[in-house]
């Protein structure tokens, strides 16, 4: 198969950060996600990866998602999914878990200061 015949399949052009594991190397990188469709990726970031090279991307709201180098361009590489995903669900804004909703500030403005007694604060 062609590199060039999957270049029908639809993209959504979107900037978001991911993880990347590169198989055989230690650790994880940081690196840009530009575009996003349900068999692969266009990423890019300072992590030296080659044609052919398994990965694992964790995906905003999707999770982690094997795939392998399609093409290597500089510091821009594609990334072909083993199995395809919903672009659409990495798009959506992050919706807090339960236990998230717990540690989110409560930003509200008392009524009136008063002392650690209770009493009130008198102005000087």
């Amino acid at each position: 198969m062609d590199a060039n015949e999957n270049r029908h399949i639809g993209r959504d052009s979107l900037f978001l950060m991911a993880d990347m594991r590169v198989d055989g190397a230690d650790g994880e990188h940081r690196i840009k996600v530009r575009n996003l469709s349900a068999g692969g990726m266009m990423g890019e970031g300072p992590v030296r990866v080659s044609r052919g090279a398994i990965v694992n991307v964790s995906i905003r709201n999707v999770g982690w998602v094997e795939g392998s180098i399609a093409w290597v361009q500089d510091n821009r590489f594609g990334v072909a999914f083993c199995d395809e995903i919903d672009p659409k669900v990495a798009r959506a804004s992050m919706i807090p878990s339960d236990d998230e909703e717990l540690f989110r500030p409560q930003y509200s403005r008392r009524s009136m200061a008063t002392t650690p007694s209770g009493g009130n604060l008198r102005k000087i």
